[in-house]
């Protein structure tokens, strides 16, 4: 045998080892199977049971016992660190915002409200909707996060995630103000950004949110909400705009009056 020979068999010899030692990445249907699995329709937990009027039974328990409100939409802003332009956007909102039509939360109202979501999880995107047609994406497939210059303002804005064991983690940027789509947003400027870290804790689903904005901001914000399964749901019920009734007394929502013709 030639030693040009036997070099091309010790040279086979050799890659074949090491491709047998190689393992196989897993496949679609073991990614699936890694995954946190999160059924049913959330609803935040101080909002669960919020009636037409908007009153919510964590605020008529705080109301009789004469206790401050705690816990409640934390993610409207009331204890953001504002700067005097986060302050000056604060108050402007507040005074727009009772009695708005309801044409949707936007992001990151849509995670703090009295309206049930629902996750769907895969391994390339995890999907997170409402009763209010609202959708959002959240890439999971290992991309980065797009240039600014590929990017434009949605209410929702663009979103990165990734699974860090059984907890979701999201980079959000790119939200426009949704104070104008809906009420109650807390009015961060375009350049803020989002970091939630997202996870199952026994019958809870809890997210920690941090919000930096150096337009708006003295320094991060970081809270917590969270959610429970709401029992009454057995379906996601889309709410039809063409038959918003929506109204305002000056202290309650209350329902419009049917128009008869």
């Amino acid at each position: 045998m030639s030693r040009a020979n036997v070099l091309a068999g010790a040279l086979l010899l050799v890659c074949g080892s090491a491709a047998a030692g190689q393992s196989s990445p897993p496949s679609r249907v073991e990614t699936f199977a890694d995954l946190p699995y999160w059924p049913g329709y959330w609803v935040s937990e101080y909002t669960l049971g919020t009636e037409i009027s908007g009153i919510a039974p964590s605020i008529r328990q705080a109301r009789e016992k004469g206790e401050p409100l705690r816990n409640f939409m934390n993610l409207a802003g009331a204890s953001a660190p504002w700067n005097e332009e986060g302050r000056r956007r604060w108050a402007e909102v507040r005074e727009i915002a009772r009695g708005r039509k309801a044409q949707g939360w936007g992001f990151p109202m849509m995670m703090n409200a009295a309206t049930p979501v629902q996750f769907l999880i895969t391994p390339e995107e995890v999907q997170i909707s409402n009763s209010y047609n609202e959708v959002r994406h959240i890439y999971t497939d290992g991309r980065a996060m797009p240039p600014e210059a590929d990017m434009w303002p949605t209410v929702y804005g663009t979103s990165i995630g990734r699974w860090e064991g059984s907890t979701l983690v999201i980079e959000t940027a790119m939200v426009s103000n949704p104070s104008d789509y809906f009420h109650g947003a807390p009015p961060f400027s375009e350049q803020a950004r989002y970091l939630e870290r997202i996870r199952l804790e026994d019958d809870r689903l809890v997210a920690d949110v941090t919000v930096t904005d150096p337009l708006t901001l003295r320094e991060p914000w970081t809270v917590t909400v969270s959610w429970l399964r709401d029992a009454g749901f057995d379906r996601m019920i889309q709410i039809d705009w063409n038959n918003d009734r929506t109204s305002f007394d000056g202290d309650y929502n209350t329902i419009e009056a049917e128009v008869v013709e």
